[in-house]
């Protein structure tokens, strides 16, 4: 991974030079789930970790009602007026910034204009939230324009409806929450439903090493609502059947198999997925607790297995580089991570041998696919904040 370096010193002149005057900036971070994939919008569990890559916002009040937004990542200038503001997306990179605004309004904040400034380094298409990402920075920064608080959870909230309802994915909370309140060198254990939490200390002996086979995804795409629609078409199946039934979180692996023959094959095998994906979750986090790391890679590889055979959202290339890190000394585990169809997988690498796996799977896997990976050595991270 390329040496990082604090942004705020060149975005600053850079800000100046677009705008005229001095900026505030803040960061939030991308995330690596560990494990708990696709449970977040079946009300279920999930283990992530804010990582080091960010999006970057400087920003600086103006006196009119206009948001003047640069990305540096598009080398692009958007404007609009903040009343009204455009009722409809573009399905282009600045909707993420309007549906953060409009969530804001809604919420009774009164924003001035402004001047943004947006640099990313979060991988796009990768399954590391870039959106997310994106969403809480520019929600914390025009909160710090408008001299307002929220907390972390409403913030998170917000964000997740500006990806839902304006952007149109259907994502779930956990890229949000996690990139608003992630804590250094800890995964965070979230039940996505009472949006209760833990951190969870991540052994200092493991690196989580994030492996991108450069095959790029939208979640705005068919393939990840249809995997929702699917999850709540068997969540109705069993809501009719068993009491206190709202989402598959509710539906236990045994009721599962007393009651899932009545379900298509297809439905079937995409609840069971999410059924033992949260019982996979809830044994990982404790393994975490008890600094088990042998039978938390063993985890990682049961849920990499049903995200390809049940949920059938992995690709070839996720495959070949599961396939590829188990076959490297010091791995504990390994699996995909993300919505899927494309992305990276998630290792967790005993430090010591951190190295050798960078060099083995990135020439197994050009091998194997005519394709050079992108290999980062992630360490856990803080959530959104302001940056001096």
């Amino acid at each position: 991974m390329p040496a990082r370096t604090n942004p705020v010193h060149d975005l600053s002149q850079k800000f100046a030079l677009l705008f005229g005057t001095e900026a505030r900036f803040v960061q939030a971070p991308g995330r690596v789930n560990l494990i708990g994939e696709h449970t977040d919008y079946n009300d279920g569990f999930v283990l992530p970790a804010a990582i080091q890559f960010q999006t970057t916002v400087g920003i600086a009040a103006r006196p009119d009602q206009t948001l003047l937004v640069f990305s540096e990542n598009y080398a692009e200038q958007v404007e609009f007026s903040l009343d009204p503001l455009p009722a409809q997306p573009r399905h282009h990179w600045s909707d993420y910034v309007v549906g953060v605004v409009r969530g804001l309004k809604e919420a009774g904040v009164r924003l001035p204009g402004a001047n943004l400034l947006i640099h990313g380094d979060v991988p796009q298409g990768a399954g590391l939230s870039s959106s997310a990402s994106l969403e809480a920075a520019v929600c914390y920064a025009l909160l710090e324009a408008a001299h307002r608080k929220l907390g972390g959870t409403e913030t998170a909230l917000l964000c997740q409806r500006a990806e839902n309802e304006f952007v149109g994915a259907r994502c779930g909370i956990m890229d949000q929450f996690v990139s608003v309140n992630g804590r250094e060198g800890h995964a965070v254990l979230l039940d996505c439903r009472s949006l209760e939490f833990r951190h969870q200390p991540i052994p200092e002996q493991v690196r989580m090493v994030i492996c991108n086979t450069m095959v790029r995804h939208s979640v705005a795409g068919g393939e990840y609502n249809e995997r929702r629609r699917e999850c709540e078409v068997a969540a109705r199946y069993f809501s009719g059947i068993l009491p206190g039934v709202k989402a598959l979180r509710d539906v236990s692996l045994k009721d599962f198999e007393k009651h899932g023959s009545g379900l298509t094959e297809t439905i079937r095998r995409r609840a069971r997925h999410v059924i033992r994906e949260n019982e996979r979750v809830i044994a990982a986090a404790s393994a975490l607790a008890r600094q088990d790391v042998t039978y938390f890679g063993q985890l990682m590889g049961e849920s990499h297995a049903s995200l390809r055979d049940d949920f059938e959202v992995s690709c070839r290339e996720l495959d070949v580089m599961v396939e590829l890190a188990g076959r490297v000394d010091g791995v504990f585990g390994a699996r995909m991570t993300g919505g899927g169809f494309g992305g990276c997988t998630i290792n967790f690498v005993q430090s010591d041998y951190v190295e050798m796996f960078k060099s083995k799977v990135a020439e197994g896997y050009e091998r194997e696919t005519g394709q050079k990976p992108e290999i980062y050595i992630c360490m856990a991270s803080d959530g959104v904040s302001c940056l001096e």
